[in-house]
């Protein structure tokens, strides 16, 4: 059952959310990472594990798609926040518990609903993410390019355009990177977008503190990391020092993979996130 985007409600702001699914399923909840918009966790993969008996929720974070935005340059919440906007949407739908899948900046948010909040998490799953350790390897020098030129947010072709590009360097070389579906989730994307100037700047100046009351090695659920091996802003050791912070932790590594999770390989993902969340 498919019951499309809505805006809610929840931890005192509006956001959208979009469900697939049956309710009764467990649930497992999409966090995705800077300035992505629900659109970035494929329909495709959603689809795959609400087929192998999963409730699928994923939203948009704030100031990205149709949630609530706020002024370019001055975000009003912390990544605590947002981590409280998990919470608030679970508590809309009633879902005592959920497996969070946290990507890339949203590996953070996870680890603090892992530690804040371990009676609302069944499971938590870190994509391309990092425990931010000192001495791992940097972003690559042709990511960083991609990222250094933002357009004007008026000019939404232009937009387009960046947001391809950005695409194509997460990618990382990747031979699974599809421009042309790219750009039509990167259209979709911009047309939906309440505030594209501030979806283009204001995660970059969040307050990132962590959880209140420990860190990596503090949590108790269980943790699955996915990491591609061409990975140009976490290089792959970050997945690796990642697994080692956790108790525990397993590591599925994604070959010729960047830092995506590319449609070729969802029958892999799929059955690791299946398999994870069976337990």
């Amino acid at each position: 059952m498919r019951t499309g985007e809505r805006v809610v409600e929840a931890n005192g702001v509006p956001l959208c959310l979009d469900t697939v699914g049956d309710p009764a399923d467990p649930a497992i909840l999409l966090v995705h990472g800077a300035c992505a918009a629900l659109l970035w966790w494929d329909r495709d993969l959603c689809e795959r594990l609400a087929a192998g008996g999963r409730y699928v929720i994923r939203y948009d974070n704030r100031d990205t798609g149709r949630s609530i935005s706020y002024p370019p340059g001055r975000p009003g919440y912390t990544l605590r926040d947002l981590a409280g906007d998990a919470i608030g949407l679970l508590d809309v739908l009633g879902i005592e518990r959920a497996h969070v899948v946290g990507r890339s900046m949203a590996g953070a948010i996870a680890l603090i609903l892992g530690v804040d909040h371990p009676d609302r998490v069944a499971s938590l799953t870190f994509v391309g993410t990092t425990p931010g350790d000192d001495g791992l390897p940097p972003m690559s020098p042709g990511f960083l390019a991609a990222t250094a030129d933002p357009p004007d947010p008026a000019d939404r072709p232009a937009v387009v355009r960046y947001i391809v590009a950005l695409m194509r360097a997460y990618a990382g070389g990747s031979p699974h990177f599809d421009e042309p579906a790219v750009r039509a989730v990167a259209e979709h994307d911009v047309a939906r977008t309440a505030n594209l100037a501030a979806a283009l700047t204001n995660h970059f100046l969040l307050d990132m503190s962590g959880p209140a009351a420990g860190g990596y090695a503090d949590l108790t659920a269980p943790a699955l990391i996915v990491h591609g091996d061409r990975d140009p802003v976490y290089p792959l050791p970050h997945g690796c020092a990642l697994q080692a912070a956790i108790p525990d932790a397993e590591l599925l590594v994604l070959p010729d993979t960047g830092h995506d999770l590319p449609r070729p390989l969802h029958d892999r993902i799929v059955a690791a996130l299946l398999r994870h969340t069976r337990r």
